[in-house]
């Protein structure tokens, strides 16, 4: 029974690592990134990704993607009880270390977009490294709400076949 268990945990290992991709230029590799899908009218849309990079440190410079007029790096601050978006000029990436761009922290931000960002479409998304130089990854739409990369999102795994018998001792 063990080695069932083994073989269906390889099974969907396996078919979890054909979905994720990763994107990797010099020192520095890209994953999960992942947009939001945009409601209505919206003429703005964010997408989100991890950097981690094995080498010196380094800059993301500039992001730009085809799918809306202006591309631009962002943050969130507070003041005081307000959280406000802001552009920034670029978004340090110290030596080894990875940086997450998600929800409510940095992020690409695209304006004056051309259509919606419509959920399980993907988009190209060019990003300008200071040192390591330009990436170009591949950008899944997720849901509206969209906290994660949709190959990262597990809460829709069907578990109730797995034999957890052996797996409670």
């Amino acid at each position: 029974m063990k080695t069932l268990f083994a073989a269906a945990l390889i099974v969907a290992a396996s078919a979890f690592s054909a979905h994720a991709a990763d994107w990797t230029v010099g020192s520095i590799t890209v994953s999960d990134a992942f947009a939001r899908a945009t409601a209505g009218k919206a003429s703005s849309g964010g997408s989100f990704l991890t950097i981690k990079n094995d080498g010196e440190a380094d800059r993301l410079l500039a992001a730009s993607a085809d799918v809306g007029v202006k591309t631009e790096l962002h943050t969130h601050i507070h003041e005081g009880d307000v959280m406000k978006m802001r552009q920034v000029d670029s978004i340090e990436l110290p030596a080894k270390t990875t940086v997450a761009l998600k929800p409510g922290g940095y992020h690409v931000m695209m304006m004056q977009l051309k259509a919606p960002l419509k959920k399980g479409e993907s988009f190209p998304l060019e990003l300008t490294f200071e040192k390591a130089g330009k990436l170009t990854v591949e950008v899944t739409i997720g849901g509206i709400g969209a906290k994660m990369s949709p190959e990262m999102d597990h809460s829709k795994m069907d578990h109730s076949k797995m034999d957890k018998s052996k797996s409670q001792k």
